[in-house]
């Protein structure tokens, strides 16, 4: 537990993060669900898109893309800063660095296949029951670089869900002398709440989601196997999806 910060100054501190970042998305998020709960179509005829275009033209598009990515990394780069400690480089704090490839990489493809396939399970299931909006799958011809910035997006969404909501939230809370359960149960319902626009049924498997990679974090310590993992679910859903799509029923 650190005492270079006070108790005040590190909740006011996690409040003005959450505010910045996934906490506005949640908000957001549960915003979106009431207007989708109050709508006179029903949640299964209604449709959410996982990227919609930024402008009409492509490049204007990728350009707004592009500048969303970096002022995203740039949170990254703040809550880092944050934890940033003289003598405690947050990086090896927060396992952020490349020191264990192959084991983060194994540990990344497991968590792939335990998080992904019973996901795609859940939508599917969800749809059929209509619990959730359709999500649309983007096009992926627009211009040459669009898959490249959808794969960029990917990176992203692992790093700034994954540091924000583990790293930078599960040490924070962990300074703050909070039990491992009740750090799980905080991370696994923020990742929940900024789900929700989703529909219920996919919010409850990303609170599923957030206690498996909070409890491997708080296990090891290690950010990177759950960035990893993370964009790759990420990349399979932004590109994989639109592609597999049209052959699905």
């Amino acid at each position: 537990m650190t005492t270079s910060l006070s108790r005040t100054r590190i909740r006011w501190e996690i409040g003005i993060v959450l505010a910045l970042s996934l906490g506005q998305s949640a908000l957001y998020s549960v915003l979106s669900f009431v207007r989708s709960a109050t709508a006179e179509a029903a949640l299964s005829e209604q449709a959410t898109a996982l990227n919609p275009e930024r402008a009409d033209q492509a490049v204007w598009d990728a350009v707004y893309r592009v500048c969303d990515v970096f002022f995203d990394l740039c949170l990254v780069a703040l809550v880092v800063y944050l934890l940033w400690e003289p003598g405690r480089n947050a990086l090896r704090r927060i396992g952020l660095d490349f020191s264990r490839v192959g084991r983060d990489a194994a540990v990344a493809i497991l968590l792939l296949a335990a998080i992904g396939i019973p996901g795609l399970a859940l939508y599917a299931a969800s749809r059929l029951a209509g619990l959730t909006l359709e999500v649309q799958a983007g096009s992926l011809d627009a211009a040459w670089w669009t898959i490249p910035l959808l794969v960029l997006s990917a990176a992203r969404a692992g790093l700034l869900e994954e540091v924000i909501l583990n790293g930078y939230l599960g040490e924070r809370l962990d300074d703050l002398g909070w039990r491992a359960w009740r750090i799980l149960a905080a991370i696994a319902l923020l990742r929940g709440l900024y789900h929700l626009y989703q529909g219920p049924a996919m919010a409850v498997g990303n609170v599923v989601m957030g206690l498996v990679f909070g409890w491997v974090y708080l296990r090891w310590r290690r950010v990177m196997p759950l960035v990893i993992a993370h964009a790759l679910l990420d990349t399979f859903a932004f590109v994989g999806y639109p592609l597999a799509a049209p052959y699905l029923p």
